[in-house]
């Protein structure tokens, strides 16, 4: 069973940064994706950014040239730095881990970190 823990949210001043880190726990295999998505209050989730294991990267629109994923193999983490932080990227941020067979696509979720941008 694949868990996902994630850490580094926090409060933040409008242009500041902050790094996301999420380590997964058990067997990662196949093809798979981890990345991020978020929520805020009275939304849906969305992603964020995510990367395969192979190294492609996929990104919103609202955090190109901001935000940058990538991950660890070896450690099996994948990090979110984030610059220039607005008040609209407050939300609760979840890791992600999607993995890919026969059977299509699988999920497995983070319990989510806060991340709050004050103006």
């Amino acid at each position: 069973q694949v868990q996902l823990g994630e850490s580094g949210g926090g409060l933040v001043q409008a242009g500041g940064s902050l790094r996301l880190s999420c380590a997964a726990s058990g067997s990662i295999s196949g093809i798979n994706s981890m990345g991020w998505y978020r929520q805020a209050p009275g939304k849906q989730r969305e992603l964020v950014a995510a990367v395969g294991n192979g190294g492609t990267t996929t990104y919103a629109d609202s955090v190109k040239g901001r935000f940058t994923i990538s991950r660890d193999n070896a450690k099996k983490m994948v990090f979110l730095q984030m610059n220039s932080l607005t008040p609209e990227d407050t939300a609760v941020y979840y890791c992600n881990l999607a993995m890919y067979n026969y059977a299509g696509r699988h999920d497995y979720w983070g319990q989510g970190t806060q991340v709050t941008v004050s103006s």
